[in-house]
């Protein structure tokens, strides 16, 4: 992930963005904090990366968000309909504002689009909401990677691979702790 940014500067920043907001965890904090890294090499102007990290997150989670809203069209049914319910609940009670709360939250934040769109969360405050939270985002582990200036081109590598593999246990864990309470409970779901 970081010779792409490297390699295409704002450019790559702003592709790698797009899966990580569109439900494939990509880890963003390897990505800007390579971008960090870049800005402070010269490679790339700093409000330019923030700037294609925040574009690259709102085009991925507008992606997730459509596929929300079409799953909402055919309606939520089987082992999805409680997670569902939940979700829609979430956005009765905190509205637009629980998109900018996940935007700012390691793995909800890959995820939170889909079930914005099938609460059918209004896209002007969804947009909203996005463009802010992954901007404060990108601030942040742009900002982090900057300082940890010349550390970060010998650690990169190592930290994105952790923490990609972190995430595939992450998920990993969550499916196989479903699985098992499917089959102590076959009525209660996740």
């Amino acid at each position: 992930m970081s010779e792409l940014v490297i390699s295409l500067g704002p450019l790559g920043v702003f592709a790698l963005m797009i899966p990580e907001s569109a439900c494939i965890p990509l880890p963003s904090e390897v990505t800007l904090m390579c971008a960090g890294f870049g800005v402070r090499q010269g490679w790339m102007p700093f409000w330019a990366a923030v700037a294609a990290a925040t574009a690259g997150n709102l085009l991925g989670s507008l992606i997730a968000y459509a596929l929300g809203r079409a799953g909402a069209r055919r309606g939520g049914s089987g082992r999805s309909a409680p997670g569902l319910a939940r979700c829609e609940a979430l956005f009765e009670r905190l509205g637009s504002r629980a998109v900018f709360i996940a935007r700012l939250l390691p793995l909800a934040r890959t995820f939170i689009s889909l079930p914005a769109g099938y609460a059918r969360v209004e896209l002007s405050p969804f947009i909203a909401m996005t463009t802010v939270g992954s901007a404060l985002w990108a601030l942040l582990f742009i900002f982090a990677g900057w300082l940890a200036g010349a550390g970060w081109a010998r650690l990169g590598g190592t930290i994105g691979d952790a923490l990609l593999g972190l995430t595939a246990l992450g998920i990993a864990a969550f499916f196989l702790l479903r699985a098992r309470r499917s089959r102590l409970s076959p009525h209660r779901k996740l």
